[in-house]
């Protein structure tokens, strides 16, 4: 009981709660590409793509090399495989379906251990900073208070 009472509050705090993410240089979501914080990738929406530019720990432009990404949208149960491009600033991936989730796995090099990211393409307008949720930092702005 004590656990479905515990599980029931996460879920009702994050429903009503604000994104709160970290933008990058390009305003842009910053997802997290590494288990210590040294590679990150900063989602931005440009026409009816996402580029995904890979920074360091700095927040500073990686050059493109052995790196791969794998996205994967859809139902739990129907996924479905995203065709990605590479380009010198990073990757280029379909944009998704309003509310729809984008998964990405990184890979640093081919034999590397494939890191997982995830972003809810959440389109809905923010009343406080009139940003799409996915782009919205309130609470990060709120917290600071």
């Amino acid at each position: 009981m004590k656990t479905k009472l515990i599980l029931f509050s996460l879920i009702a705090s994050l429903s009503f709660a604000h994104e709160g993410i970290e933008l990058g240089p390009n305003k842009g979501r910053i997802l997290e590409f590494s288990k210590n914080e040294t590679m990150h990738g900063e989602v931005t929406a440009k026409g009816d793509k996402f580029h995904i530019a890979l920074l360091d720990k700095d927040m500073k432009p990686v050059a493109m090399a052995e790196q791969t990404l794998t996205a994967i949208t859809g139902e739990r149960d129907k996924p479905v495989k995203l065709n990605v491009e590479k380009d010198a600033e990073g990757f280029v991936v379909p944009l998704v379906k309003a509310g729809e989730w984008l998964i990405l796995q990184y890979k640093e090099s081919p034999k590397a251990k494939a890191i997982t990211a995830r972003l809810e393409y959440n389109t809905a307008t923010c009343d406080e900073c009139k940003k799409a949720e996915w782009l919205c930092e309130c609470k990060k702005a709120n917290e600071k208070k």
